[in-house]
C-alpha cells in the first residue's frame, strides 16, 4: 500500500465517520425557533438540536440560562414581538464550533425593557458562539445589540 492510498483510505474513513460533519442545519433550527418563537413545531425542532443540559451563556450577569429557561423567555418574545425574524446572514464552522452573524428584527406591540416604543421596530446585529457535541448544540454564546435596540425605539 501506497502513502497515497493510505491518506485516501484516512480520509474516506473521516468523512464516513462524521469528523467533519456540516452541523450548520441543526444550528439553523437554533434562529427558525428565534424568528417563529411561538411555533410548537419550531420548539420541537429546538429541544431536539440542543442537549438537555444545554446552556445559553450572554447574561452579563454571569447567570446562564437553562434551556427551559430559555424556551420560557421565547414564549414571552412570541407575544411581546409577533413579527420578530432572527436572519442568519453569516455562518462559519470550526470543528464542533460554528460561528453565526445574524440580524434581529421586531416591533414590540408593547413597552420593552421599560421602553414604549409607540409602533417603532428595531434592526440590530447578533453574534452567536454555539458548542456542539455528537452532533446536538451543548452550550450558545451570545451578543445582542439591545442597547442599539432601545435607542431604535425610544426614536433616538
Amino acid at each position: 500500500m501506497t502513502l497515497k492510498s493510505i491518506i485516501a483510505s484516512a480520509a474516506l474513513v473521516t468523512f464516513a465517520t462524521g469528523a467533519f460533519a456540516d452541523d450548520t442545519a441543526t444550528v439553523t433550527t437554533f434562529y427558525d425557533l428565534l424568528s417563529n418563537p411561538g411555533s410548537q413545531e419550531r420548539v420541537a425542532d429546538f429541544q431536539e438540536a440542543t442537549s438537555e443540559d444545554w446552556i445559553s451563556l450572554g447574561d452579563y450577569s454571569g447567570n446562564n440560562k437553562s434551556r427551559e429557561s430559555f424556551l420560557g423567555q421565547m414564549g414571552g418574545f412570541a407575544q411581546l414581538m409577533p413579527d420578530l425574524n432572527w436572519e442568519i446572514q453569516d455562518m462559519h464552522q470550526d470543528g464542533d464550533t460554528v460561528i453565526v452573524r445574524s440580524r434581529a428584527t421586531g416591533t414590540p406591540v408593547a413597552p420593552f425593557f421599560g421602553v414604549d416604543g409607540q409602533g417603532r421596530s428595531f434592526d440590530i446585529m447578533t453574534i452567536d458562539i454555539h458548542e456542539l457535541e455528537d452532533g446536538v448544540i451543548v452550550r450558545t454564546y451570545h451578543v445582542e445589540d439591545w442597547a442599539g435596540a432601545l435607542q431604535q425605539l425610544a426614536g433616538k
